[in-house]
């Protein structure tokens, strides 16, 4: 702490604090270290408390999305041999129990912010204006170390006409209050693919135009190729299609795609439109080069292992980073971070297992990487079993559902596991927790007594049949 408050001279009706967050998401998970040092604190948020994930992200899509998993269940079970029958979709009470949880959440931290008398909350838009300088609401606030959480917003896409048509972003379309008839959404990612599963779930007619020629880009091409299977049952898919046009406004609008390389063009209208084309960073509303901090050439703030920008005593965590845009990341991050503002001796990331969870339809969980990255580092080995190779799989009625694991030669090191199926994360999760442990090998799997039948079996199917992928080998030792 020494030093702290006295390393720039502070103008007049500036106010000095000996902590600044940018970003009430996982930024205020450091806020409570500061707090304890006796420091006052400013948290600097331009909307609600709680940032993306509890507001417009992971707690209340899947509040709905769980909805649309018991339609899908009850569907597939007459594969089983029950046949059951929807009633009706109580959309109302699906979205008072979605906002009850954000609103009880978002409330609690309010409360907790302002029962905090060493908390002051800027409720605006901040911008650096100086070395260590911000103005937010304003007024001028500074101090000796400032953590950058700023999150992301929506990426709009230049598309003719868009501007003039109403549509929705993962931030408004929580606020749809009845049923739509119909939803055209444009973005084939993780956020595309999740409200196409939910929206044609509970009966509304949903298009999907993705320009990228797979779902999921990102992700294991036989993950692509089954997402995109399974929804198409239910979402008319357009992939490999770009937007010419775009016109009309609630309840009709329409698009006008191109798809097939500009061989065939078709228009596709809907009640409301997504768009869910990506993100963007805030660093055009936060200005953090005005205090040495520097961004890549898109604007995501650059760190190194400690989370350190360019300017001592500034950190950035979380989707202002623009990679791993994941909450369980920022949280973790968060936590090498309140380390690092006061340790001596730095704490540096480890972000070899990072995983993520896709909710549509079907569920993918997925950590480290893919095939394709791996070979690309050296040689490796790949496993695969589907889910109806086991007892408990067989009994879920799923022909398709997989996992793959990719695994490093000759160290048995797991580089990458993808699991597309019921239960999907919490499966994969159990493969993050054997690369955070010991040598990171699959050995401990196998070596375990796994409960039968489960799922879980599936996964030691997988790492039973490792084969080499990009080199020959007379024998693999897989389990000794």
């Amino acid at each position: 702490m020494s030093g702290e408050a006295d390393s720039v001279p502070v103008g007049s009706g500036t106010k000095e604090y000996g902590l600044i967050v940018i970003g009430s998401g996982a930024g205020m998970n450091v806020v409570g270290s500061a707090l304890e040092r006796g420091l006052r604190v400013a948290v600097v948020e331009e909307g609600p408390l709680g940032g993306t994930c509890l507001n417009r992200g992971c707690i209340p899509s899947k509040v709905l999305i769980h909805a649309a998993d018991v339609v899908r269940e009850a569907e597939h079970a007459s594969a089983v041999g029950v046949h059951m029958r929807l009633d009706k979709v109580d959309f109302p009470l699906l979205k008072k129990r979605m906002w009850d949880i954000v609103l009880r959440g978002r409330n609690e931290m309010e409360q907790g912010v302002k029962a905090a008398k060493d908390i002051d909350l800027y409720g605006s838009i901040g911008s650096f204006v100086s070395d260590f300088t911000i103005e937010a609401g304003g007024e001028s606030i500074k101090a000796p170390r400032i953590v950058i959480a700023s999150g992301a917003r929506s990426r709009i896409p230049e598309i003719p006409g868009l501007d003039e048509v109403g549509y929705h972003t993962y931030r408004t379309v929580f606020d749809i209050e009845e049923q739509p008839e119909s939803v055209l959404i444009l973005g084939g990612g993780y956020i595309g693919c999740e409200f196409a599963h939910f929206f044609s779930a509970v009966g509304t007619k949903v298009t999907l135009v993705g320009r990228n020629a797979a779902l999921l880009p990102k992700e294991e091409p036989e993950t692509s190729a089954l997402v995109k299977k399974r929804l198409s049952k239910h979402v008319e898919v357009h992939t490999g299609a770009d937007v010419l046009s775009i016109e009309g406004r609630p309840p009709r609008v329409g698009a006008e795609i191109s798809t097939d390389g500009g061989k065939s063009v078709t228009t596709v209208e809907a009640q409301h439109l997504l768009v869910a084309t990506g993100v963007r960073p805030n660093s055009d509303w936060l200005r953090p080069e005005n205090t040495g901090v520097r961004t890549d050439d898109r604007g995501w703030i650059l760190t190194n292992q400690y989370l350190e920008t360019s300017k001592p005593n500034i950190f950035a965590l979380g989707d202002a980073l623009g990679r791993n845009m994941y909450r369980h990341t920022a949280n973790y991050q968060a936590g090498v971070v309140e380390h690092n503002l006061w340790a001596d001796k730095k704490l540096a990331m480890d972000l070899h297992a990072v995983p993520h969870a896709v909710f549509t339809d079907p569920q993918v969980g997925q950590v480290g990487m893919t095939e394709e990255e791996a070979k690309a580092q050296g040689k490796v080995l790949v496993g695969k079993a589907r889910y109806s190779g086991t007892a408990m799989g067989y009994a879920y009625g799923d022909d398709e559902s997989f996992v793959k694991v990719v695994v490093e030669h000759p160290t048995r090191r797991i580089l990458g596991a993808t699991v597309v199926g019921p239960q999907a994360p919490v499966l994969v999760q159990q493969v993050v927790n054997l690369m955070s442990s010991g040598d990171q090998t699959y050995l401990p799997l196998a070596r375990v007594q796994i409960i039968h039948p489960t799922l879980t079996e599936t996964l030691a199917a997988a790492f039973s049949q490792l084969r080499p992928v990009n080199f020959q080998a007379e024998h693999v030792h897989r389990h000794d």
